[in-house]
């Protein structure tokens, strides 16, 4: 039996391994893909939205060759910080089921089983995406997860969503060749699109580089072209692949199905605020899942703080 089983090796896992190693409370991390599988799977050419500092955890410094590190930087970082504190990653081992009580739980894997006095999930929120729910969503050639451009050279796109994702999909897209068009319920890019983005997508946009249609949505996809329902009325575009940028969710039904109870509305579930431990006693939360639907609250800068408040209370609880 080990002190601690953590769900998900992400940063804020990551962090919490950190934190309780520091206090002498013993942890496996568990990981259904590799060490922070959710930033392995960004598009290849992703600049975090921050500076290195809002990244570390451990007192691990972090640095960039910018202001603002890449992806590959991450990977490189999150790696040494999990080399430098030796920390017990099982990577490939999905958690099917969690049972059992506080100070003797068991987490069922792909792999066998582990037996813990307390459970910490961070499983983030990057594995579920917001679905369309139109018909046609069901073919290959829809793709929610964008990774890279060249693919789709000399291709009719369509990008769903207005958001820095959308924005900066279409953008790598049309500077690759692809023939690009934008849709969105909204009436314009959204506004909080990053300053070094924005302008440069609405420029594209307003000289019909990109193709958008706002205040618009998605109808039906087929195998050769889309549907939309516009203010103008249904239109029908040449399609060969279809990116919906439209966001992802917690798996709000691993969360239930194990105990915690979820805000009917936001999905928010029932945490306390100093120590995050959930309404069933022995598991916590850490990281964005504690923000329900509204996954823009909780980022790497502030889930990574989760892990020394939960460690502290663990601690003290088992010695």
């Amino acid at each position: 039996m080990t002190d601690v089983v953590i769900v998900g090796a992400g940063p804020t896992g990551l962090a919490c391994g950190i934190e309780l190693k520091k206090r002498g409370v013993r942890a496996v991390l568990l990981d259904k893909g590799c060490v922070v599988n959710s930033l392995y799977h960004y598009p290849q050419n992703m600049v975090f939205f921050t500076t290195p500092e809002l990244l570390e955890i451990g007192d691990i410094p972090m640095t960039s060759l910018n202001d603002k590190p890449n992806r590959v930087e991450g990977l490189k970082y999150y790696r040494r910080v999990a080399d430098h504190y030796e920390l017990d990653i099982r990577q490939y081992e999905r958690v099917e089921r969690i049972t059992g009580e506080d100070g003797a739980f068991v987490t069922v894997t792909s792999r066998g089983e582990h037996r813990s006095k307390k459970v910490i999930l961070a499983t983030g929120y990057y594995d579920i995406p917001n679905l369309l729910g139109v018909p046609g969503e069901e073919l290959p050639k829809l793709i929610h997860y964008y990774k890279e451009a060249h693919p789709y050279y000399d291709q009719d796109v369509l990008v769903v969503g207005a958001k820095n994702s959308a924005a900066i999909a279409a953008l790598e897209l049309w500077w690759t060749g692809a023939r690009v068009t934008l849709v969105h319920r909204g009436a314009g890019i959204h506004p909080h699109v990053k300053y070094w983005i924005k302008p440069n997508i609405e420029n594209r946009l307003k000289n019909g580089e990109i193709k958008g249609y706002f205040s618009s949505r998605v109808t039906a996809i087929r195998e050769r072209e889309v549907e939309l329902e516009t203010p103008e009325g249904p239109v029908t575009l040449a399609n060969d692949f279809v990116f919906a940028m439209t966001g992802y969710r917690p798996d709000f039904e691993f969360l239930a199905a194990h105990g915690i109870t979820l805000n009917a509305e936001t999905g928010r579930p029932a945490v306390n605020a100093e120590t995050y431990e959930s309404a069933r006693p022995g598991m916590y939360l850490a990281g964005v899942v504690v923000a329900g639907v509204h996954t823009s609250e909780i980022f790497i800068e502030n889930g990574r703080f989760h892990g020394g408040a939960i460690a502290q209370d663990i601690a003290a609880k088992v010695g």
